[in-house]
């Protein structure tokens, strides 16, 4: 029985869930051991969103969702041990990436803030929590993120193969992996299901477009397209990275403003082409051709996968499962990896990636006694 379990728990910026995993790091690649996905309630996630933008009585709402969001968290860690057959003592720790709430890296002062409070996830669990990997990164100069680009460099990488491992989640973010050196590439695209995901919220309710379904219903406004991909951020130099703080419902309202004639279905393959031609720009500046793997929701949107293929003749492109890990786990899995890379005393940051003026052992830790 392996001694070196880690757990990692992840909920990203669409806010849809958390996922936890139990992984097992004795052998050289991480073995996912055990997975569960926790919904968030309802209420919770409408009070996500709106800690998410400016607004009043912010530091009473933030205080009381920390603590909850921290509960749901410790819940998830108990439903997956429970699964698994597993108890909190064969665990070493958990690696808690937390809900973030604000990603502003480019203030003078910049910062990164998630929440879930470590000191309740341990509490809940009896298991010691390795969490806030963010904040060192950015006190060393750096964007805080993206951070999993340093995992998928140890475990995606191949001698003399030039490889893309492309994480669509809410936001889209890339990882270059030249396969002979170590001068990994990664930063953050742009929108991934953000916006797609808030338009058919706004006009159906529905929390996502299932396999990219409505969108495909519609015809891309070259119009609306060419004034989307104008902003600023898609022609600005790496590192850099981004979210929900710039690429929002409030946002598109504002940018869609005189679009309003357009059918719903056509917005919603414009907001997809957004992604798409914001992910296919930046990995043809890399390279004309390769392999690209996809990890994230975005894997599981086949128009999206088909529209990406189309704008990217010279790739490759398959999901992260033909490496060996299903797309849905592979952000868990590497916040399980950061948890272990602190619990050892080794980086978890690559500065080229971030920014920061050096590597830097990521995370703090709160014990469970």
């Amino acid at each position: 029985m392996s001694n070196n379990y880690f757990i990692g728990l992840m909920s990203g910026t669409s806010m849809d869930g958390i996922d936890a995993v139990l992984v097992d790091f004795d052998s050289p690649n991480p073995t996912l051991v055990a997975k569960h996905s926790q919904v968030i309630p309802k209420h919770t996630f409408r009070n996500l969103q709106r800690l998410s933008l400016p607004g009043s009585d912010e530091i009473n709402l933030l205080g009381q969702l920390d603590r909850s969001v921290g509960l749901l968290f410790g819940a998830a860690v108990n439903e997956l041990l429970a699964k698994a057959g597993v108890s909190k003592e064969q665990v070493v720790a958990i690696g808690s990436h937390g809900q973030t709430v604000r990603h502003m890296p480019n203030l003078d002062m910049g910062f990164s803030l998630q929440i879930g409070d470590p000191n309740t996830i341990a509490v809940e669990t009896g298991i010691d929590v390795i969490a806030d990997f963010r904040r060192k990164d950015i006190a060393l100069g750096g964007q805080g993120a993206p951070l999993v680009p340093a995992f998928h460099q140890q475990i995606f990488s191949s001698p003399d193969t030039a490889r893309i491992i492309l994480n669509i989640g809410g936001i889209s973010n890339l990882t270059y992996l030249p396969g002979n050196t170590d001068d990994v590439i990664g930063f953050d695209t742009g929108p991934g299901n953000i916006l797609i995901d808030a338009w058919i919220q706004q006009v159906k309710e529905r929390a996502y477009d299932e396999e990219g379904a409505w969108a495909a219903s519609g015809t891309t406004d070259e119009k609306l397209l060419k004034h989307l991909l104008s902003h600023t951020y898609f022609s600005q130099p790496f590192p850099k990275s981004t979210g929900r703080e710039l690429f929002n419902q409030a946002w598109l309202e504002q940018q869609a403003a005189e679009f309003g004639y357009l059918n719903e279905a056509d917005i919603q393959s414009t907001l997809l082409d957004v992604t798409c031609h914001s992910i296919a720009k930046e990995t043809l500046a890399l390279s004309p051709r390769g392999e690209l793997f996809v990890c994230g929701g975005g894997a599981f949107n086949t128009e999206l996968m088909s529209r990406l293929d189309k704008l990217l003749p010279g790739y490759r492109l398959s999901t992260t499962s033909e490496l060996g890990i299903a797309p849905q786990w592979v952000e868990g899995i590497a916040f399980a990896w950061l948890a272990m890379r602190h619990h050892q005393g080794l980086s978890g940051n690559l500065p080229a990636v971030t920014g920061a003026s050096r590597e830097g052992v990521l995370g703090s830790l709160f014990p469970a006694a």
